[in-house]
């Protein structure tokens, strides 16, 4: 296993693991045809929602939390929010207003996470755009499988064409479980690759994007509507080409499995790829150190962001001067093993400081376990 509190070990750990079971996954992977799509063309993000589903019953068209949602239609209907429909235990449509475009393929990406006290992981199920809405069907799960009732957070955004402003990096992918890329998009312009491998094993790359030393951020998702499964982020590769990330999605039982994801890349610009605004976010990737490195442990602002251990499984993070309402949180497990991560609460915002306690970490049978995660959090302003 890597050497605990070295970074070069935290990213590179899981490739190990990954090759020594998956029967030399590099090789595995260059043998599969890398699926590119067609370049992308206009401003970031084109539209965008997120939003915190605060109640796990929520009577029909309920709007959501509006302290903790915000969206691209803001700017022309302001008065206009995100609600909710509840369609069987544990499933819900989000409803995003006036961004849904004409009806075709899925475009964008999501990403959700479970807020609960208790060992839940919630998934993508499909969205769609419904004019003048974008829907987005939610699933959660406690560990072993059953569907659950759980709040959660959820993130739809779609970008096309150069960063405006520019600055930072930014990429996202959405691919099927043989690795073709359904939608993708990547701030320098280059078409970002998958490939898949051994079963519930895939590699993404994102060409130009980031450092050569780890630095941003990953959020990924499991996206699936007729089983439990969720995904991580099980190896990490900066290079000076730009960044490799190997995903690995699980069943309920713990199993590698094929199903479909996204996956997003930030450095230095929002979890939904805008930039002034929003002036105030961060990210961070705790390692056993207290501060991880500042490229991987970011404040827009310059605060000094704070990890602290909170128990088995538990990491209490605060971001300085960026606490602002309206505001978002996305994790994701980071790990050569099926464990997930979550938020057991919701953050709290107060004094400039966003507090999250916690993010809260299972192995499979739901037991408390130590594990590493991506903790993303943006402001709308």
């Amino acid at each position: 296993m890597a050497r605990k509190g070295s970074l070069s070990a935290v990213v590179s750990g899981a490739r190990r693991w990954a090759v020594g079971i998956g029967g030399a996954l590099v090789i595995a992977l260059g043998a599969v045809g890398l699926q590119a799509p067609l370049a992308a063309q206009a401003a970031v993000p084109d539209r965008f929602g997120f939003a915190f589903m605060n109640n796990p019953t929520p009577p029909g068209g309920m709007v959501l939390d509006t302290a903790h949602q915000w969206g691209s239609w803001k700017t022309a209907f302001p008065a206009a929010w995100a609600t909710v429909d509840q369609i069987a235990v544990g499933r819900y449509i989000v409803h995003f207003p006036q961004i849904g475009p004409a009806f075709g393929p899925p475009l964008g990406i999501v990403h959700v996470t479970a807020v609960n006290p208790g060992p839940v992981w919630c998934q993508a199920a499909l969205w769609q755009a419904v004019p003048p809405n974008e829907d987005v069907y939610v699933q959660c799960y406690r560990a072993g499988g059953a569907p659950v009732n759980s709040t959660f957070t959820v993130l739809f955004t779609e970008s096309t064409g150069a960063p405006v402003p520019a600055g930072g990096d930014y990429g996202y992918v959405f691919a099927r479980p043989n690795g073709a890329i359904v939608t993708q998009y990547n701030s320098t312009g280059a078409a970002n690759l998958v490939s898949a491998g051994p079963v519930g094993l895939w590699k993404v790359g994102l060409p130009g994007l980031g450092l050569a030393t780890p630095a941003g951020n990953i959020q990924v998702t499991a996206v699936d509507p007729q089983q439990p499964v969720r995904c991580k982020v099980v190896a990490w590769s900066p290079g000076a080409g730009g960044q490799t990330i190997e995903v690995g999605c699980f069943s309920a039982a713990g199993a590698p499995i094929a199903t479909s994801w996204t996956l997003t890349y930030q450095r230095e610009r929002s979890v939904f790829g805008a930039l002034a605004p929003p002036k105030s976010f961060g990210y961070t990737f705790p390692t056993t150190a207290a501060a991880p490195p500042s490229p991987i442990n970011f404040n827009s602002q310059g605060g000094a962001n704070t990890i602290t251990p909170a128990g088995l499984g538990l990491t209490f993070v605060q971001f300085p001067l960026i606490g602002l309402l309206q505001n978002h949180v996305q994790v994701t497990a980071f790990g050569n093993d099926p464990n997930f991560c979550q938020l057991n609460t919701l953050w709290g915002t107060g004094g400039g400081t966003a507090a999250v306690r916690d993010v809260a970490c299972y192995d499979n049978t739901g037991a408390a376990a130590t594990t590493r995660s991506f903790l993303s959090y943006t402001s709308r302003q």
